[in-house]
């Protein structure tokens, strides 16, 4: 029975180690790379491989790599490209992978067309490609990937920033498959750049013809390399590690590339495009597929490109490394004696300093002493005199309870309260203020702001008289506390002189307009119809006389033609005195009216738009706003030397507003300002009234536009509010 007991559990044990071991084997999962040029003969293929692997290893399958090389550069003949693609889609016809990355042009075409016959429905991740490149194939559903796009621009603006005076592009390239398509994309980024440089393409030479013709250069001159795998010669080179050096040794101006295996010694860098980081997000979408996702669920994005340069090559040229785009790396720079031994040097001279310092100090301090007593007394006398007899109103007071710590004479005067009865006090504690809640407002911005500029308020002297102050308070350390000191100054006098003024100019204008109204009515009730009479009295003279009195007739005609011109001008006065259009029908039809009739008068053009105009205007408001289109086209028809002329009125919001522009000779408007012409006073003063702006824009020979805008109020708004007042 032991026995039996001991076997068992030994099966137990073993099925229990046996099942540990296979579930420490994970699933299998097939992938494929396949590239356009071998990874010894490409530094950047192999740069983008190796992140490829490296990032593969975050599956949680076994992953069984295959990779293939379509050797595109070195055995460019189609009938052998063709004869070793067909041999590839025999190697893996019965061994399917589970995804495919294609590194390069060649690779994305060939498995891209391979796809639906050979690959069905096998997902597809491109990299090392354009997105050009991939437009051109009918690729399925099952394609993602990431493009590589170059900037070849962003490297020749750099290098116009680190050599201005630059005059001369040369663009350096081979004859391979894969140096036309870098030459392609270069082309046509810096196709825009052909008018402003001389550019020349050196692509079509043998590499020591090259390197002959690179040793000549001027000096004004930038070298831009992109690939050269292969020369007119048909010698093969490894772009990075042999022909990128050989260009830089020789050339006589600076190697800018496009990537960053062909940032070696000699060339500046650029705006570099990173085979590494391709690879990485290849690599990432890889293993998002073999998780479960879907190719057409994850985007397709661009290879993020990174501005870097070598610190060696900079110092070479005399370039500035202060020149360089924001954000820039800077490989290789060496490290000045200052930053080897550094951290030495700063603690030798801080012991030294440390030690001087504290001598120094000792000696200092009890001079300074002394004098920064008999100062600071000094300064005290000071700023209690200034403080004390300042013409302005000044209070200190805490911003924890709004306490008064301290006033000056003046304040005592301007508010009837003495020091002794508002100090520990506070403005709402003795009602300085007329509006308690101001006073609250004013505390709480105070503390946000840390200022207030151009305050006004009303105030209440302890002898019940209203007086209104304007001033300034700033937060400030006092004691270790926080405390606003104000300044403030009377200005009651200034503003009854300024509502006295203001009502002066309304009182002028309402009798203005009174004025114009009787003389209006006296136009056209008395003098027109006389005319009118008179005109037809002609008439009938004109009719009864005889035909031998011919003479008579002609002058008796004149005159009724005379008569008839003063009757229309007569009229028009009438109406531009006094608007009965604009009483009766409104402000539209007024505007219209005058725009028309101005037009026809002096023969010009005037286009009239109105939009969302309310019919209830205030009278007020349509008064202001028709007196300065009087006034402000007049005076364009009159001094801008044009014909043509927009006057647009419209409703915006709780706004009416007025434009009147043209395209004339303009004028200074801030001498016009100044000069305070009668015309701009009389505007002003209108729109004052009700409220409103006038905005004034020109400048000579640039046209001129005024702009007016007006509070909106309906008639019965208006009524209501002056009936309440």
């Amino acid at each position: 029975m032991r026995r039996r007991t001991l076997a068992f559990s030994l099966v137990l044990t073993l099925l229990f180690v046996a099942s540990n071991a296979f579930s420490q084997i994970r699933e299998v999962r097939r992938v494929l790379i396949v590239n356009d040029l071998n990874t010894l003969s490409s530094p950047g293929f192999a740069l983008t491989n190796q992140a490829i692997v490296a990032g593969l290893q975050k599956s949680p399958y076994q992953i069984e790599l295959y990779s293939e090389n379509l050797e595109t550069t070195l055995f460019p003949d189609e009938a052998w490209q063709r004869d070793l693609r067909e041999w590839l889609l025999r190697k893996y016809v019965d061994r399917k992978p589970d995804v495919i990355i294609a590194v390069g042009r060649a690779s994305v075409q060939f498995v891209v067309e391979s796809q639906e016959k050979s690959f069905p429905g096998i997902p597809v991740i491109f990299c090392g490609s354009t997105e050009v490149a991939l437009k051109q194939l009918k690729a399925d559903s099952h394609v993602t990937g990431v493009w590589a796009v170059a900037q070849p621009e962003k490297t020749l603006e750099a290098a116009l920033r680190l050599q201005p005076g630059t005059k001369h592009v040369v663009v350096v390239g081979g004859v391979g498959a894969f140096d036309r398509d870098a030459e392609t994309v270069v082309r046509e980024s810096l196709r825009n750049y052909e008018s402003k440089f001389d550019f020349t393409y050196l692509t079509e030479l043998d590499m020591p013809t090259l390197l002959g013709r690179l040793k000549q250069l001027p000096s004004d001159t930038i070298v831009f390399h992109t690939s050269m795998m292969e020369d007119a010669a048909g010698t093969h080179f490894i772009d990075a590690s042999q022909s990128v050096p050989m260009i830089a040794d020789a050339s006589n101006a600076p190697v800018f590339v496009m990537d960053d295996v062909d940032l070696r010694d000699g060339t500046v860098g650029g705006n570099l495009l990173s085979w590494a980081a391709t690879g990485q997000v290849a690599a990432g979408n890889a293993v998002r597929i073999l998780n479960g996702e879907k190719p057409q669920d994850i985007p397709i994005v661009k290879s993020a490109n990174i501005p870097m340069f070598d610190w060696r090559a900079l110092r070479h040229w005399g370039m500035k490394e202060t020149a360089l785009p924001p954000d820039s790396i800077v490989l290789n720079r060496q490290p000045t004696f200052w930053d080897l031994y550094r951290q030495y040097m700063l603690l030798g001279i801080f012991v030294l300093l440390a030690q001087s310092t504290a001598i120094l100090g000792l000696l200092w301090q009890r001079r300074q002493r002394r004098k920064t007593e008999a100062d600071l007394r000094r300064s005290e006398e000071k700023f209690a005199k200034s403080f004390r007899h300042s013409p302005l109103a000044i209070s200190l007071t805490t911003t924890k309870d709004d306490h008064y710590i301290e006033v000056n004479e003046t304040f005592e005067q301007l508010t009837g309260w003495t020091r002794a009865e508002v100090t520990g006090q506070g403005p709402r504690e003795i009602k300085l203020w007329v509006d308690c809640k101001e006073r609250i407002d004013f505390v709480k911005q105070l503390l946000e702001k840390g200022n207030v500029q151009d305050l006004e308020v009303r105030i209440c002297r302890k002898d019940g008289q209203i007086r209104t102050m304007l001033g300034s308070s700033e937060l400030i350390d006092f004691g270790g506390e926080r405390c606003g000191l104000s300044v403030f100054t009377d200005i009651t006098e200034r503003k009854q002189a300024e509502e006295a003024l203001a009502g002066v100019s309304r009182r002028l204008i309402e009798a203005q307009e009174q004025e114009r109204t009787r003389i209006a009515r006296e136009l056209h009730d008395d003098i027109n119809q006389r005319v009118a009479m008179l005109a037809v009295e002609l008439s009938q003279l004109q009719q009864s006389t005889p035909d031998s009195a011919l003479e008579i007739r002609k002058r008796i005609d004149g005159l009724q033609r005379h008569l008839s011109e003063i009757s229309v001008d007569v009229q028009a006065i009438s109406h531009r005195l006094h608007s009965s259009k604009l009483e009766f029908l409104g402000l539209v039809v007024a505007c219209k009216s005058f725009c028309r009739e101005v037009a026809e008068r002096n023969k010009v053009t005037v286009d009239f738009t109105a939009e969302d105009v309310p019919p209830d205007l205030a009278q007020d408001i349509s008064l202001c706003l028709f007196r300065i289109l009087q006034e402000s086209l007049n005076n364009a028809i009159k001094h801008s030397g044009v014909r043509h002329f927009e006057v647009r009125l419209r409703g915006i919001a709780n706004e009416v507003g007025l434009t009147v522009r043209d395209c004339g000779v303009g004028f200074d408007a801030e001498t016009a300002v100044r000069s305070q012409g009668i015309g701009l006073i009389s505007m002003r003063e209108r729109a004052s009234l009700v409220k409103g702006t006038v905005l004034i824009t020109s400048k000579p020979m640039g046209g001129t536009e005024i702009s007016v805008r007006v509070p909106m109020a309906s008639k019965s708004a208006r009524e209501m509010t002056i009936g309440v007042a």
